[in-house]
């Protein structure tokens, strides 16, 4: 249902509206289970906590509800700060706030948790709260921004795409989210201008 090829965390969740360019784009996350069935997709929400948060979703649909409006939010400002990302542009305030305010919401529940002979991030309350998708979303996003990743944030070049993605290209010149789709697309769109 959903494409990861963005590259990193934040920016597959700012993809999941497509055609976003067009004047009517075409919402991924139209509901709550939706917003679970990415987070799934994505390996930040496992089975059995996917299961209990469905459940929270059923005994608190207007919250559940209310969360999947912060979560479209929260992507959008997003995308508004990679779009400055990568114009090299300072973003705005208000973009930076939203995601300043679900990045301090996720942290006080972040936790250092012990795994084999090593560490990795955790979350307390992670299956019952059901804006928790969203921690981990912001998270990678400030992992990202404050990283020299940064730099190779892209925008898709198909005019009717306009997914970001993570440049990983060895000289920086990938154009297209995904080669097989928009790539295709605008290197068939040129050969048909040229045999015209």
């Amino acid at each position: 249902m959903f494409d990861f090829t963005g590259g990193y965390v934040c920016l597959d969740f700012t993809n999941t509206l497509e055609d976003r360019p067009d004047e009517t784009p075409r919402e991924l996350l139209s509901s709550y289970s939706n917003l679970i069935a990415w987070g799934r997709q994505a390996q930040i929400v496992g089975d059995e906590e996917a299961q209990r948060l469905l459940e929270e979703e059923a005994r608190r649909p207007d919250e559940a509800k209310a969360t999947l409006q912060r979560a479209i939010t929260l992507r959008e400002a997003l995308y508004r700060i990679c779009e400055k990302v990568v114009e090299e542009a300072a973003p705005e305030e208000s973009d930076l706030w939203i995601l300043d305010e679900v990045l301090s919401q996720g942290m006080v529940q972040a936790r250092i948790l012990a795994e084999g002979n090593g560490f990795r991030w955790g979350w307390s309350d992670k299956g019952e709260a059901l804006e928790s998708v969203l921690w981990v979303v912001a998270r990678s996003t400030a992992d990202l921004l404050t990283s020299e990743l940064r730099h190779a944030v892209r925008i898709c070049g198909a005019q009717d795409c306009g997914w970001l993605f993570l440049d990983t290209s060895k000289n920086h010149s990938r154009r297209w989210c995904n080669m097989k789709s928009c790539g295709n697309r605008a290197k068939a769109r040129r050969y048909l201008d040229r045999n015209k």
